[in-house]
């Protein structure tokens, strides 16, 4: 076996920190999964992998090799494909991460058309709301939403998202229409977090120079999207919530608009990747994609 053939056997390995499950998904056997990886530490002297046996996890110095390995084999893949014309010229795995409603309402119904253009290429879609560690977990690019604090990472802007404020018939009849910020005080706020412990915000709003936060009380506090919605939905209390994922709902009547006044700062939409020399080709195209996939939901000019 190949030096390149052994990059990509630890690359999987690692990836999925699991030789079994990388044995299953190149389709070779774990004795020569676990051979190759042992002959690429001893060309380098050095360990790659802790094997314990319930999980496989990166030396420091497996992660340094992995990064550098993931651009090399980006590059051979570039260099098989560079007198290829036609989709077939995109080949190899993309790993991504999108929110979970932007994955769900807009990216995959457009994914057919994507994969039928670029019938070679493997995607790897993982849709959460948690922020995801893009270099540790090995994702080539994510979607987030919000404010960025990943400062080593590269950031291009897409737009933003308008955010609404909503409250369903049910609970508006319960507890009233809020016309004023001191009306809140008799209210419930549903608290979003992305992970639960985390202190809740509050009430955004803009105050005629800057935004600001009103402490509110809420019985429920969620970690996602769907549950945000559906607890508003269910008379839980009141949101702020992007405009383009409850328009429908507003729409229809399930959900009511209240204090469009007071609405909270609009979202950034960003793509995030790892710096490196050069991005693949693949990338990019996957990445100008996305970008044209949500386009027609943001809000460029905010």
């Amino acid at each position: 076996m190949n030096r390149l053939e052994a990059m990509q056997i630890f690359a999987r390995v690692a990836e999925l920190a699991s030789f079994t499950r990388a044995a299953e998904t190149m389709g070779l056997p774990k004795a020569s999964i676990s051979t190759a990886v042992q002959q690429l530490e001893t060309l380098l002297g050095t360990r790659l992998l802790h094997r314990t046996t319930r999980k496989v996890q990166m030396t420091q110095d497996g992660r340094a090799f992995y990064e550098r390995s993931k651009d090399l084999l980006a590059d051979m893949d570039e260099l098989q494909a560079m007198f290829q014309q036609g989709p077939q010229s995109l080949r190899g795995r993309l790993r991504v991460d999108l929110p979970s409603g932007v994955a769900r309402s807009f990216v995959i119904p457009r994914l057919p058309e994507f994969l039928r253009d670029h019938p070679l290429l493997e995607l790897e879609l993982s849709a959460t709301d948690r922020r995801v560690d893009l270099v540790r977990e090995g994702f080539d690019c994510v979607l987030r939403i919000g404010a960025l604090y990943d400062s080593s990472l590269i950031a291009r802007p897409l737009g933003q998202l308008s955010i609404v404020n909503c409250a369903s018939p049910s609970y508006l009849k319960t507890y009233g229409t809020p016309r004023t910020l001191d009306d809140l005080a008799s209210h419930r706020l549903i608290h979003y977090v992305t992970t639960l412990g985390a202190k809740p915000e509050g009430w955004e709003y803009f105050d005629g120079s800057e935004y600001r936060s009103l402490a509110m009380p809420g019985v429920l506090t969620v970690n996602s999207v769907e549950a945000y919605e559906a607890s508003c939905l269910a008379g839980l209390g009141l949101i702020q919530a992007p405009a383009v994922g409850v328009r429908d709902m507003v729409r229809q009547g399930l959900l009511v608009e209240v204090l469009p006044e007071f609405s909270a700062e609009p979202m950034p939409v960003s793509l995030l990747y790892a710096h490196r020399r050069n991005l693949s080709k693949r990338l990019q195209v996957f990445m100008a994609w996305i970008a044209d996939v949500i386009a027609p939901y943001l809000d460029r000019s905010a």
